[in-house]
């Protein structure tokens, strides 16, 4: 019984080391694939029953196991959706033939690590067929709210080469100096005008006109009125006025040249916290800051020039994507030629209680078991998630050098108990032999 035992013990070291040697073999094998998390082993004694004065040998049984939690190195790259997690968190990706199946419901893997690029769809996809999952953005860029226990609320990222964009203008700053000199007696009272472009609902280049008219006093009165009827107009609808304003200056020492009042005529009132007021183009609102009351930054009246010094607006004209960039925090942002960025996804990060419980699949990828339990999508950065990283991919997790260390470990190791093997042969025919 104790040489069978024996006998036993040896085979279960020779197949315990076989395991060590092919999570070995492995991880070399991937010390070059980005994303790798490296595979172990571990050895555990089995104990039988003991008798008094003899031993039996329980031998060695082995359990194996991937460390996803220790990420690899990062290396920079020159894709700008090249993507790894730098802490803790996976990206969401599902694979190519599920989309190709038209399923409603995609499965949902994680990934450490990946180099997604564009394919003949937009969709950002690796080599291996796994797709980048996201929330999409509504027309605003804003992410609605979703589950963060599903991935119900998650979609193929997708984007679209050759599409256009363009943002309506809905601010506009109107900084302007009036000539003190027109306000005065004897004054021609001529009109200055200046036209202002901004881009309606499709992008498309129009005009407000704006005119300040100087009010001139009236004989016999010689004192300068310092008022100015501002008339603005929209080219979006024929030239109609869509606001008139009556503006006054103060000329005393301390405020001299900056707005006292604002009486509205037409348009939107004036708010004198904000110093600005609304008016109504053919696409809908837009704010018109010219200044609060006494402010010094604000639309003025100073000596005899009549010069625009601040002409502000947002809104951009059409114009053509250029590249994709995603953030630290995962959003998508599409960039285009004319300056303008655009959020069209953001990309959670999937965070489990056991990362290294998730069952390991092909190409870097992983699936929720019951060892990992159940995961939550955070945003990244967010939580106990870290964030994503741009440009960069994250290298194999596996050390060579400490590899090669174990791989002779295992061959002595399974030498020696080829050696046990042998030995007990021999034991096993002098038994026999006894018989001779």
């Amino acid at each position: 019984m104790t040489i069978s035992s024996s006998l036993n013990a040896g085979v279960s070291g020779l197949a315990s080391n076989a395991s060590r040697l092919a999570a070995i073999a492995d991880n070399i094998a991937n010390s070059a694939t980005v994303g790798y998390k490296r595979a172990f082993t571990q050895f555990h004694s089995m104990v039988l029953g003991e008798s008094p004065g003899a031993y039996s040998a329980g031998g060695v049984r082995v359990s194996s196991g991937r460390l996803i939690d220790q990420a690899g190195s990062f290396a920079t790259t020159r894709n700008s959706t090249d993507l790894a997690v730098r802490g803790r968190g996976f990206l969401p990706v599902t694979t190519n033939s599920a989309m190709a199946g038209g399923s409603t419901q995609l499965p949902m893997m994680l990934a450490s690590t990946g180099s997604f690029r564009t394919d003949s769809e937009g969709y950002l996809r690796t080599s291996s067929g796994h797709v980048l999952l996201g929330w999409p953005a509504d027309s605003n860029g804003a992410i609605p709210n979703n589950p963060r226990d599903t991935p119900a609320g998650l979609r193929p990222v997708q984007i679209q080469a050759n599409q256009y964009a363009a943002e309506a203008t809905t601010r506009m700053t109107l900084g302007v100096n009036l000539p003190a000199t027109e306000t005065a007696a004897g004054s021609a009272g001529t009109p200055r005008e200046i036209s202002v472009e901004y881009f309606d609902n499709m992008g498309m280049s129009q005009n407000i006109g704006v005119s300040y008219t100087p009010t001139v006093p009236i004989p016999p009165s010689t004192a300068a009125t310092n008022e100015w009827t501002m008339v603005l107009t929209d080219s979006a609808q024929a030239n109609a006025v869509i606001g008139e304003y009556v503006v006054t200056f103060d000329d005393t020492r301390d405020g001299g040249g900056t707005m006292s009042s604002v009486t509205m005529v037409s348009g939107g009132a004036y708010n004198p916290t904000t110093g600005s007021f609304a008016v109504g183009v053919m696409g809908g609102p837009i704010q018109i800051t010219i200044g609060g009351l006494g402010d010094l930054n604000g639309m003025s009246q100073l000596s005899d020039s009549f010069a625009p010094t601040t002409i502000t607006k947002d809104g951009y004209p059409v114009g053509n994507l250029t590249g994709v960039e995603v953030d630290a925090g995962g959003f998508v942002r599409a960039k285009y030629d004319t300056g303008i960025t655009r959020v069209l996804y953001q990309v959670p990060l999937a965070d489990v209680p056991n990362p290294n419980g998730l069952s390991a699949l092909d190409n870097q990828t992983y699936s929720i078991s019951n060892a990992s339990g159940q995961f939550f999508l955070w945003d990244a950065g967010d939580g106990p998630t870290g964030d994503i990283l741009g440009y960069s991919l994250e290298e194999s997790a596996t050390d060579v050098a400490a590899e090669m260390t174990n791989l002779i470990q295992t061959q002595r190791a399974y030498s020696s108990n080829a050696k046990v093997i042998q030995t007990v042969d021999e034991m096993l025919q002098e038994t026999t032999n006894i018989k001779r």
